[in-house]
This record gives structure tokens, C-alpha cells and sequence, in this order.
């Protein structure tokens, strides 16, 4: 599952970098679905929709020129409640600044930013990075 979510952000990346005004995704599972709706409450990018292909089904995703890198961690990590202390060391590696991007974690409440998860006070499994 984690390498369909890969190959989801880059080509997301691949798709802006070319100045492309949208994408298709394919296959679209419940997790990049999710993962796509919190890059779009972000404003990483603009509207989604899913196109029923008889099969797994296709998001049509339009980018709005905010990606400069998209890109799921190997291998997962799991961070718990107790451990969100080391979620800075996680953003020092992944991210260019502490101002610029998100990293996306699995929690038992959906897919969250670490700001989310900060808030809530929940630990969850490291997916993935966007800035």
C-alpha cells in the first residue's frame, strides 16, 4: 500500500515540476484519497475527483504550482504519544524549514499533518513529507 502512496507523490512532484494543471492518479485507494484531501486542505493542490473506472477507480487531481518535493518515508516509522518529542528531529531531516511543508501521519483519527497530530496530542505512523 505504501508504494502506490509513493508513486502517488511523485508523480504529483513529477506533474508540477513539468507545470502540468492536472493529473490522474491511478489506482485511487482510501489512502491516497485521504492523503489528497489533507494536501488539499493544506493548499497544496486544488480540486479532486474520482473518476469510477469500473475497476479501482482514477483521481483527477488539479495542481496549483505548490510543490516543490512530495515523497513517502521508507520504511514507516511509528511514533507514539510518548515520542512526539522526536517529531522535531523527523522534521530537521524531511523538511527544509520548520516553517515550510508537512509531514503526513497515519493516526487511529485519519490522515493528519504533524500540526494535527501535535494539537490532538496523538501518535500515528509516518507516511510521508510534502513542502
Amino acid at each position: 500500500m505504501l508504494d502506490t502512496l509513493s508513486n502517488a507523490l511523485n508523480e504529483l512532484t513529477n506533474a508540477d515540476r513539468r507545470a502540468k494543471k492536472e493529473v490522474i492518479i491511478s489506482p485511487a485507494s482510501r489512502l491516497i484519497i485521504q492523503t489528497m484531501r489533507l494536501l488539499q486542505s493544506e493548499g497544496y493542490i486544488g480540486e479532486i475527483e474520482y473518476i469510477d473506472d469500473g475497476r479501482q477507480g482514477k483521481l483527477k487531481i488539479q495542481l496549483l504550482g505548490r510543490i516543490n518535493k512530495a515523497a513517502a518515508i521508507k520504511p514507516r516509522y511509528s511514533l507514539k504519544v510518548s515520542e512526539l518529542s522526536a517529531l522535531p528531529e523527523w522534521l530537521k531531516k524531511k523538511l527544509p524549514s520548520r516553517e515550510i511543508g508537512i509531514l503526513i501521519i497515519s493516526t487511529s483519527k485519519g490522515i493528519m499533518s504533524h500540526h494535527q497530530t501535535i494539537k490532538e496530542n496523538i501518535g500515528g505512523i509516518l507516511l510521508g513529507y510534502v513542502y
